[in-house]
C-alpha cells in the first residue's frame, strides 16, 4: 500500500525526503543521541528492529549531526530510498 501512495505522489517524496539521510545503530547507543539534532523527538518514538537491538535515526541536509559522529555501531548511511528497503527487510518486519 505505502509503494502505491509513493507512485502515485513522486513529487512529495522527492521534495520532502531528497536530502534525508538514515543511520541504523544499536539501542545501546541510544543515551548519545541529541535528538536536537535529528528528526526523531524522544527515546520513546524511536522504531526498534524485531529483536528490539537495533534503531535508527535521519536527520535533513548534508551535515552529519556530531551525536552520530559518537556512533560506535553506526551502519553505512542510508537514502529514504535505501532505508525503505532495509525496512522492508525481516529484520525490522514481523512476517504477517
Amino acid at each position: 500500500m505505502f509503494s502505491l501512495w509513493r507512485n502515485l505522489f513522486p513529487f512529495y517524496f522527492y521534495k520532502y525526503n531528497i536530502n534525508r539521510t538514515f543511520v541504523i545503530f544499536s539501542v545501546d547507543e541510544i543515551p548519545l543521541i541529541d535528538f536536537s539534532q535529528v528528526l526523531e523527538t524522544s527515546a520513546d518514538t524511536l522504531r526498534k528492529s524485531v529483536d528490539g537491538n537495533m534503531t535508527f535515526i535521519k536527520w535533513d541536509g548534508e551535515v552529519l549531526p556530531s551525536c552520530v559522529e559518537l556512533l560506535t555501531t553506526k551502519s553505512e548511511y542510508y537514502t529514504y530510498e535505501e532505508i525503505l528497503d532495509v525496512l522492508a527487510g525481516p529484520d525490522w518486519t514481523q512476517p504477517m
